[in-house]
């Protein structure tokens, strides 16, 4: 059985619309792409790395989140520079057949941005039940993909690429919020090792901090004309910066 912990990215609003964008990518590009407009098939590849590289990149920073999240906000800003190129393509392709993009504050533009997605309902067998959820929110959108008229898919495409980037910017504020609040597990190991070395410390009869009195741990000198050798350091550093030689 698929469980929530490991394939949390299922439920994200982000990853099911890029999904989505995923595969109408692949549609517009088997459709509208030849060897007449596309002759070494450069933009076919191009366009289609580029919609897969999104959801690619919010499922594997998903999964990072309980290990590194600053590697989760990495991944899920990749995938938003990726949209943002694969809107380019679709606003080259109206640029290219003098087409214009839809106003915002247009009929179509506003047709398609008020579709809503729905909330995944799975609660167990994930995989089959997502991938029939993924195809139902992109069939709402069939009425401008599947019409025929290549401006009119663009469009469409462009409006999305544009919702998921916004939609990704967002996330990544949200990320940045809880890694203020949380830190990351290299953080968190980091304090974990300093709380270690400092109860050694008491327990090994370390001296104290001429400066505030709290225990001192050995370290080594990284840097500088002492560079190998070993010192005493205040287990508060960088709040106090005491040291002593070891004698």
């Amino acid at each position: 059985m698929i469980t929530i912990s490991r394939f949390g990215y299922y439920w994200l609003d982000t990853w099911i619309l890029a999904n989505v964008i995923q595969l109408a990518t692949q549609d517009f590009c088997v459709r509208y792409l030849n060897h007449t407009n596309d002759p070494c098939g450069r933009q076919f590849d191009q366009m289609t790395q580029a919609a897969r590289s999104a959801p690619a990149n919010i499922a594997e920073g998903n999964s990072r989140h309980s290990t590194s999240k600053e590697t989760e906000m990495k991944l899920t800003d990749v995938a938003r520079a990726t949209m943002s190129e694969l809107a380019n393509d679709y606003l080259n392709w109206l640029l290219r057949h003098e087409s214009i993009p839809w106003s915002v504050n247009s009929p179509e533009h506003k047709a398609v941005s008020n579709i809503c997605l729905d909330r995944p309902g799975y609660k167990d067998d994930v995989q089959h039940l997502s991938s029939i959820h993924i195809l139902a929110q992109k069939h709402k959108f069939d009425f401008w993909l599947n019409s025929g008229d290549s401006l009119l898919a663009a469009n469409c495409m462009l409006v999305l690429c544009n919702r998921l980037t916004l939609m990704l910017s967002r996330q990544i504020e949200r990320q940045l919020e809880t890694f203020k609040e949380e830190g990351g597990f290299t953080e968190g190991l980091t304090a974990e090792r300093l709380a270690y070395r400092t109860l050694q410390s008491i327990q090994n009869e370390s001296p104290a901090c001429p400066r505030c009195g709290k225990p001192m741990i050995k370290r080594v000198a990284k840097k500088g004309i002492n560079s190998g050798k070993e010192f005493w350091s205040c287990s508060s550093y960088p709040d106090c910066n005491g040291t002593l030689n070891v004698t």
